[in-house]
């Protein structure tokens, strides 16, 4: 799968991702993929998303469509985008909305990470939106990579740079489906009125 980790310490967010893709037991590494990055912007915000490799190249054309308005300023306003966004998903690219029998909602099955100058989110398969103070991960390497990032946070000496690089590391370290090289984007915090 992946390891993508986003990190906001003083005043600066950094979102970080390794950049192997794999299909089952397959493997196509930086070395073989011109298109590895895993980290899409858009303006000013970050996003890295786990699962399917189809969803980037989608994601990339659905935020173009003039529909969409896309808000990642606040909690709310990245549920909102989210609700667009699955409706555009749905129509234009024949997302299945399926995943479990029980899920109270339907399934956009993206995962992803989000570095803003507003801050660090995740969101998930139901629309859900988290804001995080510290730092999180996403992917198969996410429990390496979240260990990696609270044994370092606490240093005064630790950059979000180097928390992020820290957490993809261990990821790639201990996660089979993980491998560098990494690729990085820091954006500074919008000061709070």
């Amino acid at each position: 799968m992946s390891t993508i980790v986003v990190v906001r310490k003083g005043q600066t967010c950094c979102i970080a991702a390794d950049s192997m893709t794999s299909f089952g037991d397959m493997q196509l590494s930086a070395r073989y993929d011109r298109n590895h990055d895993k980290i899409q912007t858009f303006g000013r915000t970050h996003i890295g998303i786990v699962g399917s490799a189809a969803h980037t190249l989608v994601v990339e054309n659905a935020m173009r469509n003039p529909e969409l308005k896309p808000d990642f300023s606040s909690r709310d306003a990245i549920f909102n985008t989210l609700l667009r966004l699955h409706r555009i998903l749905k129509d234009d690219y024949f997302l299945t909305p399926k995943d479990a029998e029980d899920d109270p909602y339907e399934s956009s099955h993206i995962d992803a990470v989000i570095a803003t100058a507003h801050g660090i989110f995740g969101i998930y398969a139901l629309r859900e939106v988290y804001e995080y103070d510290r730092f999180w991960a996403v992917g198969s390497g996410a429990p390496y990579a979240l260990g990696a990032m609270q044994a370092l946070y606490a240093s005064a000496r630790s950059s979000a740079h180097s928390i992020a690089r820290a957490g993809v590391e261990a990821g790639a370290e201990f996660d089979n489906a993980t491998a560098l090289p990494l690729s990085s984007k820091q954006v500074r915090l919008r000061a709070v009125d």
